[in-house]
């Protein structure tokens, strides 16, 4: 009895101490302590959010070691307060002004399964089985040509998590409003038909795969139907985790997807300092979405194509012009289409926004033709390009059309003295704008130049007659290389253009990542490197190149990998074939579980990779980080360690790009931030279901967890 007391006085008092110790809020914010049953709840998530702003606006911090938090500049509204974390259920929301201290209580949760609710998508995701080798190749259901590596890369971020964050609730169950189904198979087989994706959904599973995974997909959501838990759990937010601030605001429509938003230019990041973002709605509409992150204010500008424009481009690639078969959220309802198809944007230094985006039908102008005297057209001329270049000016809402020859997917300005946009998307060419010349001037045909992307297999240091791709190699001449850049990326350190190259599909090489040395005549002079990676890394996707000239990829085989030139003992000639130079590869784990039974690994499905080369966040320059596709957040590599930058809510983060933005150099934390926008292909999904819309997401780091 005395034990019992002694234990409950004891109790009492440390939680009397934990409210003693309670920081005090300012008027702008909001703080106090989170304890559960057993005292201070450590490395949980409180949310404030508020929606009496113009958009729905919400602000995340995590506790410290004794369960204290403090939501910092909060703009003028009431907020719903609650707390969220791992082994917990959600708290009762509270209403709460700012300027207010207020205790929250933690709520454990009852059982695992209830816990598990609100794990990050990876942890249920990696449940999914892969099949053993005896099936590959031919050798059983899978088509001949598809080995494990290719399984992975179509099942990941070379495939279905190219479009959407598989695992989250909305994934691994089973819609009621799909209808009834004899097996999980035969729901997966119709789910899969849904909407305007059906129709590359199911060329990708059934014609792709041979209908494999439908039995690999059934296998999954029945287990977790049954009740079966993720085989790891979650930690709670350690280290400077603890110290991450994430806002968000909803922007865009419910309908709409969002491929990309832009802040700043990545070479001066305090280009656009508190300025609006710019987003990138790709195939889904024609309306580019901004956000006024001082008003809180979201609105949209509707891009025009050219008077005369006649094809209409419908959703592109991203999905089919037709219905295939009802959805279960919108029915026969065709809710994608556009016509200017903007892709990426990107800030150049004067505050200008340049986008990716089609202005007119695929034909050519003449100019880029053969017979042109252009001097890329007459070493290698273009009939059509699918996307051109676009630029809005933000003070004036002026919006011009620059006709280029070559196709756009990803922008990125040069480090040069003309301020060199180099594009990717050209296919079989790499293809800029000299941006000076064009402001200078307005000769957008003079500002403008491509070259084939031609390797030095005769290894005499410069560039020759070349034989084409499908030819064999002659030792007097030079190769052309078919293939063409995924992600874009100028080297701020001698002038080289990289590129990643995408493995899609379930067969072929692994991707790569390409050099071209333009040479002091590009379309003439410039010279291509191939670099694929060895074993254990595979499907590469996005990338980045830091300060050092190291390229930086996300991969399928859920490494973040890397790449130093510096160390390759070949770079050109007859052995130069691509696999070269396995020296100048290195592979970093991502966090997070892995598939059972094909060893150590991570079931992580990065999309895209981006270096903060000036610090931009807070953990210091040249910072490679990650989409954590599957992670619920971002994925900083700091000091070798994997650092995650995640968003409890709402569940479903999915990030396609972001950016890094220094709004005030001399305002410490509260004047750095990355940004990037929220929703998959399927906003709807995520949690908060139909009507969810699309959101732009803001990471700040702090020096602790309760700084003001």
């Amino acid at each position: 009895m005395i034990a019992r007391t002694l234990l409950a006085l004891t109790a009492a008092l440390f939680t009397s101490a934990a409210f003693a110790q309670a920081p005090t809020p300012g008027p702008t914010e909001i703080a106090g302590v989170v304890t559960g049953p057993n005292g201070p709840e450590a490395g949980v998530w409180v949310i404030a959010e508020a929606e009496g702003l113009p958009t729905k606006f919400a602000r995340i911090v995590v506790t410290d070691d004794q369960g204290r938090y403090l939501v910092p500049d909060l703009p003028q509204a009431t907020y719903s307060i609650w707390v969220r974390g791992y082994g917990l259920v959600d708290s009762a929301r509270q209403q709460v002004e700012r300027g207010r201290s207020l205790a929250l209580t933690a709520t454990p949760a009852p059982d695992e399964k209830t816990a598990a609710k609100v794990y990050p998508a990876i942890y249920w995701y990696s449940m999914m089985k892969i099949p053993p080798e005896a099936e590959f190749n031919g050798k059983g259901e899978i088509p001949d040509g598809v080995n494990r590596a290719g399984w992975l890369m179509a099942m990941k971020s070379n495939g279905c998590i190219g479009c959407h964050q598989l695992g989250q609730l909305s994934t691994r169950t089973i819609p009621d409003a799909l209808g009834k189904f004899d097996s999980h198979e035969d729901a997966w087989i119709r789910r899969v038909q849904s909407g305007q994706s059906g129709e590359q959904m199911v060329n990708q599973i059934a014609g792709n795969m041979g209908g494999a995974p439908f039995r690999y997909f059934a296998d999954w959501t029945e287990r977790v139907a049954r009740g079966e838990l993720p085989h790891a759990k979650p930690k709670r937010p350690e280290g400077v985790e603890r110290n991450i601030v994430v806002t968000s605001w909803e922007w865009g429509d419910e309908k709409k997807y969002l491929h990309d938003l832009i802040a700043s230019d990545r070479r001066v990041p305090t280009v656009n300092a508190y300025g609006p973002l710019f987003g990138s709605p790709e195939y889904s509409g024609d309306v580019f979405p901004i956000l006024d992150p001082k008003t809180h204010t979201a609105s949209g500008f509707k891009a025009p194509v050219k008077e005369g424009t006649k094809e209409a481009l419908g959703p592109g690639h991203a999905a089919s012009d037709q219905v295939l078969a009802p959805s279960p959220y919108w029915g026969e309802e065709k809710i994608w289409d556009t016509r200017n198809n903007n892709h990426n944007g990107m800030f150049d230094r004067n505050g200008k926004v340049w986008f990716a985006a089609r202005i007119r039908d695929a034909e050519n102008p003449t100019f880029c033709k053969k017979g042109s005297e252009h001097p890329s057209a007459k070493l290698f001329p273009l009939e059509r390009a699918n996307r051109q270049v676009t630029v809005l000016d933000p003070k004036t809402m002026a919006y011009r059309f620059v006709d280029i020859c070559f196709g756009t997917h990803h922008l990125q300005f040069g480090y040069d003295a003309n301020d060199t946009l180099w594009t990717s998307g050209g296919g079989p060419v790499l293809g800029w704008i000299n941006t000076r010349l064009l402001e200078e001037t307005g000769d957008v045909e003079k500002a403008q130049g491509w070259t084939a992307f031609v390797m030095d297999t005769n290894g005499n240091g410069k560039r020759d007659d070349y034989v084409e791709p499908n030819q064999p190699t002659d030792p007097t001449k030079d190769k052309r290389f078919g293939g063409g850049f995924y992600a874009v990326m100028p080297s701020p350190v001698d002038g080289s253009i990289w590129g990643t190259q995408a493995a899609f599909g379930a067969g072929g090489r692994p991707g790569a990542v390409i050099r071209v040395d333009p040479g002091p005549n590009p379309p003439a002079t410039a010279l291509t490197e191939i670099y694929y990676p060895p074993m254990p890394g595979f499907g590469i996707r996005g990338g980045d190149i830091d300060r050092n000239g190291v390229v930086w990829v996300s991969m399928a085989s859920g490494h973040l990998g890397s790449f130093d030139r510096r160390k390759c003992k070949v770079l050109n000639g007859p052995t130069a074939t691509g696999d070269h130079c396995p020296e100048g590869w290195a592979f970093h784990q991502y966090p997070g579980p892995g598939f059972q039974g094909i060893g150590e690994n991570s079931a992580e499905s990065s999309y895209y990779s981006w270096v903060d080369q000036h610090n931009t966040f807070g953990l210091g320059e040249n910072v490679p980080m990650s989409t954590g596709n599957l992670n619920d957040g971002l994925i900083a590599f700091k000091d070798g360690r994997m650092i995650v930058l995640r968003v409890p809510y709402p569940l479903g983060f999915y990030a396609k790009g972001f950016d890094g933005r220094i709004d005030d150099p001399d305002a410490g934390w509260k004047g750095r931030g990355l940004w990037t926008t929220s929703g998959d292909r399927t906003p709807w999904l995520m949690e908060g279901g139909k009507g969810s819309k699309p959101r732009v997401v803001q990471f700040q780091l702090r020096p602790d967890p309760l700084a003001k």
